[in-house]
């Protein structure tokens, strides 16, 4: 007890004093009185006590934690909203909406469901129906004239969500995404763990038959329009038939001229999230006057097509329309199929521009030197774009016009197989938050991710901005290039470490697309296997390969490009008995291409391919230059390297036929720049 008689309580402002009857509290209890106490010199509390807040209940409380904004990716020198009158908050969400509608219209029925916009778990009361032709109510629809029970829901758009409301999204409805140590959302895409290929499928009209590449060797398997709409029909009623489907309006092609407006509609957080990295982020200006798209993908994942549908041959379809520009998935929730299926877009569209549109890695040095970097899995074309010393342009989609160089993509979609961060610095510290890790393993209370476990598939991938990579250049573009480099890792040990290469050989090689690797090692075999894929991504390509090709030599030519061939693969046998070339002897190889010195040393000429090799390259021993050195078994060298052309040979056979120009010259040349027996 105080000296004073009152009762203190340590380290509280409140007392309690000796009481008079009339100041008795409820029950006879001593009323207590507060006050607040001078603060004593030395004193070790303080007061942090504040205002109240305005809110009046606890939703309002909640309500005041979200402030609206919008994710973009970083540009500068955004241009500002397009011209004509501004357009109210609430009429430019009613047309965002009606827009998003009309995508998701049913073509049997001619109408789309009624949408609203925003998660359905948040919604306390039903949106209210107004009869009036000017809405007031929040939750803007469409209106519909279906007598179906759709018409009786609204189906909840998600519109362009910022990653962290994907994380919630995924974490609380979607089985198999978790949070990792990184902060990156691992996530699982079902049965399908790689694109399908062989369910993938394009319609051919009046149009698409004379223009794209059909028949032997091409990607491009026919649909008709029919069983497209179809299967179109299908995807959207599955979306519309969901309380929630999630819509990104986003852009392909870092340069402003040629930019693609795409809408991508989902039913997965996970598919919404990876797009939103992939594909170039909107400004809040750029979302208010997004409009129409150019291009929409339907997304419908888990629901298969119908196997007695004409052209099925699986429960999964891929199907591009090019002439109604609309992209329908069905059976597959593998999220690359959209990023691989807006690249067939790109590679159609792009050259109807004079475009050359490709796949490749991009980077740019500090002087302005733009080289480009063509090569199959396991080549390095990863690795050897990812350079310290130059920016990053982009490391997988590129388009050459007449700006120069853009990249197609605003992300990255690395594979993680074996991810290190020694090996792969820039990979390992891009798997953040914000980050996509498709299939990964995971240990269960560290979620610390372990990349060289295999249990789901071997093809685990990350997904990210390209703006986690510290030297990307942002904005994504950049001059015209000034090398192209075709990488090859040929395992059966006969191409040169590095070859310069003349207009014809880099087309002959371009189209060629040419890797070996070793197949089947699990099983003992030890032979090479040879990889041909036309333009180095024959899955993706539209037209010939040789209309690629002789836009690529086009403008090598007018810009006074380089070709090179480099080989990361064997030297001094094949695989088993030689040694694979040093990662370290390859960059010095790189080094001499972009410092311009390669082009100045002293050249001699192999046999059957016909290829220029410098005579030495700083930094690599010049024994190895010339294949033929590093065999002690000049014979079995010899027999490999004829091997070798005759497979290139026989590849070419379905490109031989087809005549670019009416004179049929420039088929001749490509032709002639091949292997010479």
């Amino acid at each position: 007890m105080a000296a004073n008689g009152d009762f203190s309580f340590a380290g509280s402002n409140a007392s309690v004093k000796n009481t008079t009857p009339n100041e008795k509290g409820r029950n006879g209890l001593a009323k207590i009185h507060t006050q607040k106490k001078k603060a004593e010199a030395g004193e070790v509390c303080h007061d942090d006590s504040g205002p109240t807040v305005k809110a009046q209940t606890i939703d309002e409380l909640h309500s005041l934690q979200r402030k609206k904004s919008a994710p973009t990716t970083p540009i500068t020198g955004t241009p500002k909203a397009a011209f004509g009158a501004a357009l109210s908050e609430e009429e430019r969400q009613k047309q965002q909406l009606q827009s998003i509608s009309a995508s998701l219209a049913s073509l049997t029925r001619e109408t789309g469901p009624k949408v609203v916009k925003g998660d359905p778990a948040r919604k306390a009361e039903t949106p209210k129906v107004s009869s009036h032709s000017h809405v007031t109510d929040p939750f803007h629809y469409a209106p519909t004239f279906s007598t179906s029970d759709s018409a009786l829901k609204f189906t909840h758009i998600l519109y362009n969500l910022s990653p962290a409301e994907l994380y919630e999204q995924a974490i609380k409805y979607e089985k198999g995404s978790f949070l990792t140590a990184s902060g990156a959302l691992a996530t699982l895409s079902g049965a399908k763990t790689g694109r399908s290929p062989r369910d993938k499928r394009v319609v051919k009209d009046e149009t698409t038959t004379d223009e794209l590449w059909w028949g032997k060797g091409s990607p491009n398997i026919e649909m008709d329009e029919h069983t497209f709409l179809v299967n179109r029909e299908r995807a959207v009623d599955y979306l519309c038939s969901l309380d929630k489907v999630f819509v990104n309006d986003q852009f392909l092609n870092w340069d402003p001229n040629h930019r693609i407006k795409v809408r991508i509609v989902s039913a997965r957080a996970y598919h919404s999230l990876f797009m939103h990295n992939m594909c170039i982020r909107p400004t809040p200006e750029e979302l208010e006057n997004f409009g129409t798209p150019d291009f929409t993908i339907y997304n419908a994942g888990q629901f298969p097509c119908n196997r007695y549908t004409h052209y099925m041959t699986s429960s999964t379809s891929i199907d591009l329309n090019l002439a109604r520009r609309e992209m329908v998935i069905l059976g597959t929730q593998y999220a690359g199929e959209m990023k691989k299926g807006l690249f067939s877009v790109m590679h159609y569209l792009m050259p109807k521009r004079q475009i050359l549109s490709l796949h490749s890695g991009c980077n740019m040095g500090k002087g302005g030197d733009v080289a480009l970097f063509f090569g199959l899995s396991g080549t390095g074309k990863t690795t050897l774009s990812t350079d310290h010393n130059r920016y990053l342009i982009g490391d997988d989609e590129h388009c050459w016009s007449e700006n120069g160089v853009s990249n197609i993509e605003g992300g990255c979609y690395a594979k993680c197989i074996d991810l290190s961060g020694e090996k792969e610095p820039d990979i390992w510290n891009a798997i953040k938050f914000g980050t996509v890790l498709e299939n990964v393993v995971f240990e269960e209370h560290s979620r610390d991710v372990d990349y060289s476990d295999k249990s789901v598939t071997e093809n685990t991938r990350a997904a990210y901005p390209i703006e986690y990579i510290p030297n990307a250049k942002i904005p994504c573009v950049g001059p015209h290039p000034k090398n192209v480099i075709l990488l090859a890792c040929d395992a059966f040990g006969v191409l040169p470490p590095v070859s310069k290469l003349n207009l014809a050989q880099t087309m002959y090689h371009f189209i060629s697309g040419y890797t070996a690797l070793v197949a089947g090692t699990e099983d003992g075999i030890k032979e090479p296997t040879a990889t041909f894929s036309a333009c180095f991504g024959a899955a993706f390509i539209m037209l010939h390969p040789t209309k690629y090709a002789a836009m690529l030599a086009e403008k090598m030519k007018k810009h006074g490009a380089t070709g090179w061939l480099v080989n990361t693969g064997w030297s001094g046998g094949r695989y088993g008995s030689g040694n694979r070339i040093k990662l370290a002897y390859t960059r010095k190889i790189i080094d001499a291409i972009h410092s311009g010195i390669l082009l100045e040393a002293n050249y001699v000429k192999t046999e059957v391919f016909g290829l220029e090799i410098p005579t030495e390259v700083e930094g690599v021993p010049s024994e190895i230059l010339n294949p033929v050195n590093t065999w002690s078994d000049k014979a079995a060298y010899k027999d490999t390297l004829l091997k070798l052309g005759g497979l290139f040979k026989k590849n070419f056979e379905v490109f031989a036929s087809y005549k670019i120009g009416t004179d049929n010259k420039l088929t001749e040349e490509i032709l002639a720049a091949g292997p010479n027996f």
